[in-house]
């Protein structure tokens, strides 16, 4: 499965941002494996190819894993579903989570307790009692990791913030049930080569706004929401269209609709940008998923 490409949104990009606590990260990780029983991988439902941990599996090996899409009630579950399809047809165990919800989580925790009861047997078969399966939770940054881990604790354990980098260490920390789990900070790969990848990640803000320039960010998602999304686009921005051919009248709708005109009555472009990005960022847009078909 692959992105479409968008033709004319911007020029190739190279993003290099690998700060150095992912790299100890996978260090540590790597160290840890041993007496890891399973591992929580957490994707971002509206982007479920571009917010999966490139060769991830030769980082985890052969463990017992569950894949976990978060962000369920912003996703455009149509499209969603067929990466779920996608994944489970390459023989992964996917779950489709609102971590919102304060019961949703607890299907990871049958999951959990189905995949692992073999090691449980086996311990009770030589009359040792049940052991305390220990997991590492690891993705993206901003993809709802700590969201995750405070659920399973039943109270705040672990920094939540809509941002990248809030966790900085890897950290055992206890939940309520008979499982432990490692914290981790957000992992990317050293450099993203893809347009619409790094492109996705900014829009959900999996990198930090530095990193690309939020006019193009900006630009990106009102072309996809006119591409897949034209009710949103029209509800929201009143536009029928962002069209290319005509990007001067679209931006002075857009101004009249936000009130993004600077003191000479000229369009304030910045103003723009931020409010489109933030529309994301502040979970006022759903029933997106920005990663497509085949």
């Amino acid at each position: 499965m692959s992105n479409d490409k968008n033709e004319n949104v911007m020029q190739k990009s190279v993003i290099n941002w690998y700060p150095g606590h992912m790299k100890k990260t996978k260090d540590e990780i790597t160290k840890l494996l041993p007496i890891i029983d399973i591992v929580y991988e957490l994707i971002d439902a509206r982007i479920p190819f571009s917010s999966k941990i490139i060769n991830i599996d030769n980082l985890i090996k052969n463990k017992i894993k569950i894949l976990i899409m978060t962000k369920k009630d912003l996703c455009d579950l149509t499209i969603t579903n067929k990466w779920i399809k996608y994944y489970e047809d390459k023989g992964y165990h996917v779950l489709l989570l609102n971590l919102n919800d304060n019961n949703e989580y607890k299907k990871i925790i049958e999951l959990t307790e189905n995949l692992c009861r073999e090691i449980n047997e086996k311990r009770a078969s030589k009359g040792l009692k049940s052991k305390e399966i220990k997991s590492l939770v690891i993705g993206i940054p901003n993809v709802g990791k700590s969201t995750l881990i405070n659920k399973l604790a039943g109270k705040k354990v672990a920094n939540v913030g809509n941002m990248p980098g809030i966790t900085k260490m890897n950290s055992w920390l206890k939940t309520k049930y008979n499982v432990m789990v490692l914290d981790t900070p957000g992992i990317l790969w050293p450099k993203i080569d893809n347009d619409n990848v790094a492109l996705n990640l900014a829009t959900m803000t999996a990198i930090k706004q530095e990193v690309l320039p939020k006019d193009e960010v900006a630009y990106y998602i009102l072309k996809m929401l006119s591409d897949y999304y034209p009710n949103i686009l029209k509800e929201r921005y009143s536009l029928d269209k962002f069209d290319i051919e005509n990007i001067e009248e679209c931006y002075q709708i857009l101004a009249q609709k936000l009130g993004a005109f600077l003191k000479n009555k000229e369009i304030d472009y910045d103003k723009i940008s931020n409010i489109v990005i933030n529309d994301i960022k502040n979970e006022y847009i759903k029933g997106i998923t920005f990663d497509r078909g085949i």
